[in-house]
Formats: structure tokens, C-alpha cells, sequence
């Protein structure tokens, strides 16, 4: 080829490159001021935001200052929590200029993934002043309470070459390792068998640790029970308040290895982020070991403070605000969680979470199940306390889901006329009308809740949300609303997210709603913490007619747990070891994965015959159906209504003179950030969009036009 033509193709092929980045510059910059209204300048400054490289996009400080820093001296580089974008400024403009020029299209490599970055220019940069919060009361952290010679010797104290030790009660579970010393403590009852101490007491390696901690008033009396749990990364705790009976006031929690972040939450809805840094002790005292839900959410990554900053005495860094972050990724922790075991009832002054005061809590089903550690338990379970709940009170369920939600019909309203929607877990098919110009569609696992919708006119398809028989990019829009937090694992939630964005055309966009483990958000309390029973009709669409509900404003906490009981989110990770528990309505959650009753406005005959039938059908469908195949697509209800629903004949916990059957229906309820983060695993889309709607958390997902 003459080198003259080579040069031109060579030019228009950068040519058609530098459009390509020019559009979706544009892009960015119209999606940021949408809905992030962020204005973007058309000259240049010494300002710019980096579209795609936030902490939300999995983008640590660390490897985005490096890029940036090869164009010039930075000023300042403010990452906020959960973006997908950060701002920074250089010192000069003519640095800017230079980034803007360089790095607009290029991709950044982060740890497996990468990103592309998109550059625009600002006028200016608001750099809030960095804000602590006050730690629970009676709360204390110590960091590098141990040495690193102490911690090595501690580690190795711990012998796990046994997969299983009578002598320290050890469990061998998948991908975890947990030991007791002086007492079991038993995850069936959540309690301690007082009256059978384990041949192994508390290791003599600690003792010089426990002895430092009366030295220094952290505690009055050497513990007599250790529990000692390892951890890997991805892997997490619910929020739970150890039981009260079964310990006595202080707990102490010394942590080995990598660093973490602890979530402490007050029942009024307050969260206190505290990073567990490795070598250091948490001491848990009156307020905060008795009120005060603690839990990790299990994740990868965690956003921390980038550098050790110093906050006055008794606070810590507000991790939800602060534009000083990075991510930080988990390694292996492992904690030993010190107790004195008591040995009198708890006598404390915060009776509404004490099991010893007699803390009221929802009735528990004859036999609760336990959170799934494999494919087929997850399925079984999701069978069980979510399917076959459906199809039994699909016409009271449907009454109470009539009016809907604003943001959801804005979105539905913002298609174009022919655009075609797929409604996955439709319910009763109250979106499916919403917008009459769209070509609209719905499946659901409800065979019920299927025949309701085709009584009102819409169509609609019996179909789980992780096998849609439709074909792939045929769809302009899809909804997902109050579906995905009924799957029991991690994999079969992203699933279900990841059949989604197989359903969407290039540039399609999908709407998710979850229901959130923060019903109070920016001090505003959902309308699920707000409303009374007894003030609605069994057909409003906040409340059904006979939940269970405390006065208003007060909340039960159920006391579960030991301090590092584990919850990994991987679906092939054991959960915990003991039952699912049951939430009490109307109140602020203290676990992720639980049971929710729903009270049956219904025939207490007429329910169990379609139990019966529904038992039936399964039966017959079992040797035809797949494991894979029993996905929970949902139905399509309120989250925010949470009066819930379990399944067949395990879950009914009214006597037989009872008029309203009571079912309790499984839900994992989402922890800030976490739809962001499972929706971030996908390849081939971008969050769009993020927010808190009454009670649930919301994203709104765009398929990559080149997917």
C-alpha cells in the first residue's frame, strides 16, 4: 500500500476513534448533569470530572491519582462514597488541558477489571469539610492493641489442621473456620449450654492480651468463653445484637489480619461505620453492646479513609460523607471475640432488645430453615417460603398492590411510543398499563398472580426471573421491581441482574427496586415504619389488614448471634449456622436475611386446600423441572408494604381455631451500596442512576451500546 494512502487510512481511523470518545464524552456529560446535575464547562479550567472513575465504579484512589498525577501536580482529587465519578484539579490549567487531551478514552486498569475514563472540565470543585460522628455510647476502639510479634503468636495458637474438634467445638464449613473455648456457643438456640463447659478453655496465649484489658479497664473479670472465627474476602456478618442472656455486659472483639469495616445501627435508624483496623481491639459496653445492631457487610472492597485522620475523641470518620475515601481491599481476618458467660438473667436497662426482659418478637414458624449453602438449598428454600406463598395468597396479595409507585411510572412514562417493556416478576401487572405507548409484557413464577393479570387484560407469562423465555436484546426497557431481594444467594441475585441486561437492546435501560435494610434514610422514616395496621383497609397499599405491630416508633430487636458469627455472600459459602429469623412488622430490620410474616386476610380452609394444591403441582412438575430452574422471579409487591409472606405448610404458625393463617415469605434486604456493587459485576452495563425511595433501593442500569 502506497505510504501516502496508508497515512490517510491511519487518519481516518483516529479520526473516527476521537469521535467515538467525542460521543460519549458528551454522553457522560449529559448523563452527569441528569442526574448527578452536575454542569460541565465548554472552556477549559484547572477542574475536571472523571466520568467512570469513581469509587462506585471499583476505582481506588490509589490507581486514578497515579494516571492522573502523569498529567501534572494535582491540587486536590475528592472521591465521594458510591460515585461513579470523581473531581479533580490540577494546579495549572495547562495540566488539565493535558488530561483532557490524554486520557479522555483510555482505560485504567483496576486490579481484574478496567474502566474508561471520560473527561470533562468544571468550573469549580465544593470540597466539604470532613465531618465525624460520635461512636456508640460505651463503644472504644484501640488500634494496635497487639504487636505484630502478639499476633503472630495469637494466629498460631489457633490449630484449624482438624476439620472437626469435640475439644473446641470446631465447625468445618465451606470457605470458614470457627472454634469455641470454655463454652459452645450454640447457633440452634442462638444461647450457651451453661452447664457443659468444653475440655478446652480459653488458650494461654491469650491470657497475657486479657490481663492487659483489666490493666487497662476495659474489662472488670477475665472472660471464660472465646470465639474464634476466620474469615475470607467477600465474606460478612448480619447486624445482630449478641444474646443478652447469654453474656455478660462487655465484649471484646480483637481483630488479626486484614482490616474490615463494622456497621453499628441504632433502632431510631442511625449508622456509625467503623473501620476495624488489623491488630486492634473493639470493646462493646452498655448502649452499644446491648441496643446497637453490629454487622460487615460482606463485599470485596471496602471504602475507608485514604489517609489516618484524626478524629476528636469518642467519634470517627463519617464514611457515608467524606470525599477522602479509597477502596480497600479485604484479605483474610480472623477475630477472637472474648465473653464472660452469665450465669443470672440480664437485668439491663434496654428491655425492648432483652431476651431476659422478654423482648417481644413475631412468632417463629414450627421449623425455620437456614440460609442456603449450595445451588439446590437455595432453590429448595426460594420453593418453599417464596413461590408457593404466592400462588396461595395471590387475591389478598393483589388487592393490596394497587396504586403505583411515582418513580416507577416516571420511569415507564419516559419510553417512547413502540418502545417494548418486559415487566420480570409482574405481579397483578399494575406497571404493565402504566404507559398505554409501549408494547408491555410481563412473566411471573406466580401461575396465580399470572391469571390475575390476564383477568385485567395484560399479557403476561408464567416464567422465573433467571430463565426469561424471551429473546436476547428484544427489549427496550425492563423492571425489576421488588423481585431480586427474594433470591436467597449472591450468585442467584446477580443472575437474575445479569438476565436482565441479556434482555436489553444496546442503550436499553432496566429499573430495579430492592428492599432496603435502611427503612430511615437522610432522617426521614419509610412509610413501612410509619404506618399503623389498624389506621388501613386490608386494601391500602402500605398496609395489610392484620400485621403484627409494636407501638409506634418502638422497635424489637431480635438478640442472635455471637459477635462474629459469619454470613458469606457467595452462594456456595455456608450462611449462618442457624435459622432464619423472624422480623417483626412495622419495625427497623436487624437482619439482612429473614422472614417476614404476612397475616391472610382469607379462609383458613380455603388457603390450606391451595397449600394442598400447590403441593401437588409441585410434585408433579419436580422430576420435569431443573434445580436451576426453581428461580424466585418474584411477584412483583411493595416492598415497602413488607407485610410478608412465607411459605406452605412449614410456615403456618396459627393455631387451628386461628381465622387468619399467618406465612412468613424470605427476603435478603439490601444494605446501602450493595445493588450498586452487585450491579457493578456485570460486565457490559453502567448504573446509571441511584437513590432511596420509601424503603427501597433503586438503580436504573444502561446496556452498553457496543455489548
Amino acid at each position: 500500500m502506497d505510504a501516502s494512502v496508508k497515512n490517510n487510512v491511519e487518519a481516518v481511523r483516529r479520526s473516527k476513534e476521537e469521535r467515538k470518545v467525542l460521543r460519549k464524552q458528551l454522553k457522560a456529560s449529559h448523563t452527569l448533569l441528569k442526574h448527578e446535575g452536575i454542569s460541565t464547562a465548554p472552556q477549559p479550567t484547572k477542574s475536571l470530572v472523571v466520568a467512570n472513575g469513581g469509587l462506585g465504579n471499583g476505582v481506588s484512589r490509589e490507581e486514578l491519582s497515579a494516571a492522573l498525577k502523569e498529567m501534572g501536580e494535582l491540587e486536590a482529587l475528592i472521591m465521594h462514597p458510591h460515585k461513579p465519578y470523581a473531581f479533580v484539579t490540577y494546579r495549572s490549567e495547562a495540566s488539565a488541558r493535558k488530561a483532557h487531551i490524554h486520557l479522555n478514552g483510555e482505560k485504567l486498569q483496576c486490579g481484574e477489571n478496567s474502566v474508561t475514563l471520560y473527561l470533562s472540565y468544571v468550573n469549580s470543585v465544593t470540597c466539604e469539610e470532613e465531618v465525624s460522628v460520635p461512636l456508640p455510647e460505651g463503644l472504644v476502639l484501640v488500634e494496635d492493641f497487639v504487636s505484630l510479634e502478639e499476633e503472630a503468636l495469637l494466629l498460631a495458637a489457633i490449630d484449624w489442621s482438624s476439620p472437626n474438634d469435640d475439644v473446641t467445638a470446631q465447625k468445618a464449613l465451606k470457605h470458614r473456620r470457627v472454634k469455641h473455648y470454655g463454652f459452645e456457643f450454640r447457633y440452634d438456640n442462638n444461647n450457651v449450654d451453661k452447664d457443659q463447659p468444653l475440655a478446652a478453655g480459653i488458650p494461654q496465649d491469650c491470657l497475657p492480651v486479657l490481663e492487659r484489658c483489666v490493666t487497662n479497664k476495659h474489662i472488670d473479670i477475665l472472660p471464660d468463653q472465646l470465639t474464634v472465627n476466620q474469615y475470607e474476602s467477600g465474606q460478612g456478618i448480619p447486624p445482630h445484637v449478641d444474646t443478652h442472656s447469654a453474656f455478660e455486659d462487655t465484649i471484646l472483639s480483637l481483630s488479626l489480619g486484614a482490616k474490615t469495616v463494622m456497621e453499628f445501627r441504632h433502632p431510631d435508624g442511625r449508622l456509625v461505620a467503623v473501620v476495624l483496623p488489623g491488630r486492634s481491639l473493639l470493646v462493646m459496653k452498655e448502649e452499644s453492646r446491648y441496643l446497637w445492631t453490629h454487622g460487615i457487610t460482606p463485599r470485596k472492597f471496602d471504602m475507608v479513609p485514604a489517609c489516618n485522620q484524626q478524629s476528636p475523641a469518642h467519634t470517627t470518620p463519617d464514611l457515608s460523607t467524606s470525599s477522602n475515601l479509597t477502596l480497600s481491599k479485604r484479605g483474610t481476618r480472623t477475630s477472637f471475640t472474648f465473653r464472660k458467660i452469665r450465669h443470672e438473667p440480664c437485668g439491663c436497662a434496654f428491655p425492648s432488645a432483652c431476651d431476659s426482659q422478654g423482648a417481644p418478637s413475631a412468632p417463629l414458624p414450627p421449623s425455620p430453615p437456614s440460609l442456603p449453602c449450595c445451588h439446590a438449598d437455595a432453590a429448595l428454600l426460594e420453593e418453599e417460603y417464596v413461590h408457593r406463598v404466592y400462588d396461595a395468597i395471590a387475591s389478598h396479595f393483589s388487592s393490596t398492590r394497587h396504586s403505583p409507585w411515582p418513580r416507577v411510572c416516571h420511569f415507564l412514562s419516559s419510553l417512547s411510543a413502540g418502545s417494548v417493556l418486559a415487566d420480570v416478576g409482574c405481579g397483578n401487572g399494575k406497571y404493565l398499563g402504566v404507559n398505554p405507548e409501549v408494547i408491555a409484557v410481563g412473566c411471573d413464577r406466580s401461575s396465580a398472580l399470572v391469571q390475575i393479570c390476564a383477568e385485567r387484560g395484560f399479557h403476561a407469562f408464567v416464567s422465573d426471573a433467571l430463565s426469561v423465555p424471551l429473546q436476547t436484546a428484544s427489549c427496550d426497557a425492563c423492571i425489576s421491581i421488588a423481585v431480586i431481594h427474594h433470591f436467597s444467594t449472591q450468585e442467584r441475585r446477580l443472575a437474575a441482574v445479569r438476565e436482565l441486561v441479556r434482555l436489553l437492546k444496546p442503550g436499553g435501560r432496566a429499573l430495579i427496586y430492592v428492599w432496603a435494610f435502611e427503612q430511615e434514610y437522610n432522617k426521614q422514616r419509610s412509610k413501612y415504619l410509619k404506618e399503623h395496621p389498624e389506621n388501613h383497609s386490608p386494601t391500602g397499599n402500605t398496609q395489610q389488614a392484620g400485621d403484627s405491630q409494636e407501638p409506634h416508633g418502638k422497635s424489637s430487636i431480635h438478640t442472635s448471634r455471637h459477635l462474629e458469627d459469619d454470613r458469606p455472600e457467595d452462594n456456595m459459602q455456608d450462611m449462618i449456622d442457624g435459622k432464619l429469623s423472624v422480623h417483626t412488622n412495622r419495625t427497623a430490620f436487624n437482619t439482612q436475611d429473614l422472614l417476614v410474616p404476612w397475616h391472610l386476610k382469607e379462609g383458613k380452609k380455603t388457603v390450606e386446600e391451595k397449600l394442598r394444591e400447590g403441593g401437588k403441582k409441585d410434585k408433579r412438575k419436580e422430576k420435569s423441572k431443573k434445580t436451576s430452574g426453581n428461580t424466585c422471579s418474584g411477584s412483583g409487591h411493595d416492598t415497602s408494604d413488607s407485610t410478608t409472606q412465607t411459605p406452605s405448610s412449614a410456615l403456618k404458625s396459627e393455631s387451628e381455631s386461628s381465622p387468619a393463617p399467618v406465612f412468613h415469605r424470605y427476603y435478603h434486604v439490601f444494605q446501602q451500596g450493595e445493588l450498586e456493587q452487585l450491579c457493578d459485576q456485570e460486565a457490559g452495563v453502567q448504573v446509571q442512576s441511584s437513590y432511596h425511595d420509601q424503603g427501597n433501593w433503586c438503580v436504573i442500569l444502561v446496556k452498553d451500546l457496543e455489548r
